[in-house]
């Protein structure tokens, strides 16, 4: 039927309206904020499904479980997100007793304020120092088969913490999650754990002490795991969810009950193959702290449903090659440093994307320096580089224009190589077999 000009008219601008309000709902999804006249998104804002939205447009840090993004390039300012997210700075004081209490020197990512803030600490060594066991928890999001360097900073923490207090360790892959969150099927995702449960392993965890577990196949395998998740759900309500992680009317609902999931492993009871149906064994959490909206709501829950609240370790994040103003993505692949790199490879991104903090020319180098603030291979060295001495030399050097970036580079590039090609030599001794041994349901050997 041939329309009208004034009918064509009409039908425009109502399809006009409806673009434009597609265009809002849209632009929410995309940044978390609700859209504003003459106010864009923050430039640095990484776009992403879901996300707090922001109060108004002043450049502030973004920081949730799918965001991180920095105003500055020094990267996120981690004293006003402890301020925040109201956690407790790790002290002078507190490292000190780790140390005390574990009879060893802290690790460097606690001495060097990878690891800089904590809930509850305090509470686990005196349980600790009482001789109460507590047990480590631990997640690993499987969205692609290859892992980065990025990925390893929680899981030689925890298998430090593992080894110093001689501690029970669950690790949960939350394969749902991905599905939920990702354009992958199902069997995807539970291939990537399997995979990733493969990396996972080969940073050395003892078997004896560790539980790899999937949702989706844990889930269904123990009836106690699903009642905490379903207590959990039944406390906290629709409105909390979206103003803790950003949820809006058009996310699915598998998304808005995850919360839930995360939060089950916290309570011993999650786990009575291990725990003997136990409710009062502490749990300590070494995670990135995009990661604490999860436990800030596991917290306020714990105590309404008759558990304990769970102790948390936040660290940094680790930077990106092209900055510390966003952390590494395993979808970006010259972001990141994958643990599938050749050495080849690793010298390439390291030479071509790592952000350096050098001047323009080697004169005004020499004549005033680099800044370790913003240099990704400095960074990437208080990461790697254990020893203390070395990184202070080198931190001296490139600050006075002693060490030009490209030798700077060069020790980073030393540093990484043999590290990741060890790594890869300790993966293909992981068999499918091992990884069935970790992921099976069973008692664990320690004391508590």
């Amino acid at each position: 039927v041939w329309l009208s000009p004034r009918t064509s008219e009409t039908a425009e601008i109502d399809a006009a309206v409806q673009l434009l309000l597609k265009l809002k709902v849209d632009y929410k999804q995309m940044t978390g904020q609700d859209y504003k006249a003459g106010c864009p998104p923050s430039e640095n804002l990484i776009v992403s499904n879901n996300g707090p939205a922001a109060d108004d447009c002043d450049g502030e840090d973004l920081v949730d479980p799918w965001n991180v993004s920095a105003s500055s390039t020094k990267g996120v300012d981690y004293d006003k997100l402890i301020v925040r997210f109201g956690s407790s700075k790790i002290d002078k004081e507190l490292l000190e007793r780790i140390e005390k209490v574990s009879g060893q020197r802290a690790h460097h990512f606690l001495r060097r304020g990878i690891f800089f803030s904590h809930r509850d600490m305090h509470q686990i060594l005196d349980a600790y120092e009482k001789h109460k066991s507590f047990y480590l928890y631990t997640g690993r999001g499987p969205s692609s088969e290859a892992m980065h360097v990025g990925h390893l900073i929680p899981f030689i923490f925890t298998k430090w913490l593992q080894d110093v207090f001689d501690i029970p360790l669950v690790i949960q892959m939350t394969d749902d999650e991905k599905y939920l969150w990702k354009d992958l099927t199902l069997e995807e995702c539970h291939r990537f754990t399997v995979e990733n449960a493969k990396d996972i392993i080969a940073c050395g965890f003892d078997v004896n002490k560790t539980f790899i577990f999937s949702d989706l196949d844990y889930m269904g395998a123990s009836p106690q795991f699903y009642r905490n998740v379903v207590k959990v759900q039944k406390h906290v309500t629709f409105n909390q969810v979206k103003g803790i992680f950003g949820f809006t009317d058009s996310d699915c609902i598998g998304k808005i009950s995850f919360p839930a999931i995360q939060a089950a492993p916290s309570f011993s009871s999650s786990f009575p193959q291990i725990f003997g149906g136990k409710k009062d064994v502490p749990c300590l959490i070494p995670c990135a702290i995009d990661q604490d909206p999860y436990f800030r709501m596991t917290r306020d829950v714990a105590p309404r449903i008759g558990l304990l609240k769970p102790a948390l370790l936040h660290s940094t994040f680790f930077p990106a090659l092209q900055g510390a103003q966003t952390k590494m993505s395993a979808s970006d692949p010259n972001s990141s440093i994958f643990l599938t790199d050749t050495p080849k490879q690793i010298k390439n991104k390291v030479n071509k994307h790592a952000f350096s903090g050098g001047k323009d020319t080697v004169e005004e180098h020499r004549k005033y320096g680099g800044n370790t603030e913003v240099d990704v291979s400095f960074l990437y060295l208080t990461f790697f580089l254990e020893d203390d001495e070395k990184l202070e030399k080198i931190k001296e050097d490139y600050t006075s224009g002693a060490l030009l970036t490209g030798e700077l580079k060069k020790i980073l590039i030393e540093t990484l190589q043999p590290m990741i090609a060890q790594h890869q030599e300790r993966r293909k001794q992981v068999t499918d077999e091992m990884v069935q041994q970790f992921m099976t349901p069973r008692p664990l050997n320690f004391k508590f």
